[in-house]
């Protein structure tokens, strides 16, 4: 069975369209959002549509969520979304799966193509930062102390898996991209934000090694 997890941080202008494709796809058994101290609509939006949600009471982080997630789902395979995706598609969430459902690899790492050029520039340049991934629960579960990653969740299982040898897959996602940081929260605001997730990233590979 494969389990959906979707970590959220007031997300109410695009969980829905993220949920509906998931639920269009129908090849989830499970789909659990983790609203991680939302203050907005976010976890009354996913509840409506039939996600199981988990709300924390205060903003713990995006590992801290989806260590939440994966302790509420049971799938043999995990797929992993953000709640900031703009033009997500059933099709894109097949082909994130059927690798790893197919037993050819352990691991498929969605790259945004076609969408929009900043985004599609960010993940030329560091696909193994993408928070689009299915994998196999017996490989994430294997990553420790996932609570204290942050925004470096993705980093650190990049790091890990070619560590370990396990195949993986890059699976190109056309046309989809997400909200920036800077259109959230405004220019300095969002700056600020994505320092703060540049500094965990670098700590959570570093931590990994």
């Amino acid at each position: 069975m494969v389990s959906v997890v979707i970590p959220a941080y007031n997300e109410e202008s695009t969980i829905e369209g993220v949920i509906e494709a998931v639920m269009e796809a129908r090849c989830a058994g499970e789909l659990v959002v983790v609203s991680d101290g939302s203050s907005d609509r976010t976890a009354l939006l996913a509840k409506q549509l039939g996600a199981v949600v988990i709300e924390l009471p205060r903003n713990m982080g995006k590992g801290a969520a989806i260590k939440a997630g994966l302790e509420k789902c049971s799938g043999q395979v995990i797929l992993l979304l953000d709640a900031d995706l703009v033009g997500l598609t059933p099709r894109h969430v097949t082909d994130l799966i059927e690798p790893v459902m197919s037993g050819r690899v352990d691991m498929s790492v969605g790259v945004f193509s076609k969408g929009r050029f900043s985004t599609d520039l960010a993940h030329r340049l560091s696909p193994f930062l993408s928070g689009q991934r299915a994998i196999k629960r017996e490989v994430i579960d294997k990553l420790q102390s996932l609570e204290r990653k942050g925004y470096g969740v993705e980093a650190a299982l990049s790091v890990f898996v070619r560590k370990s040898g396990i195949k993986v897959v890059t699976v190109k996602l056309e046309s989809l991209t997400h909200v920036m940081k800077e259109e959230k929260l405004g220019i300095w605001a969002g700056f600020l934000q994505r320092m703060v997730m540049y500094w965990q990233i670098v700590k959570a590979m570093l931590f990994q090694r």
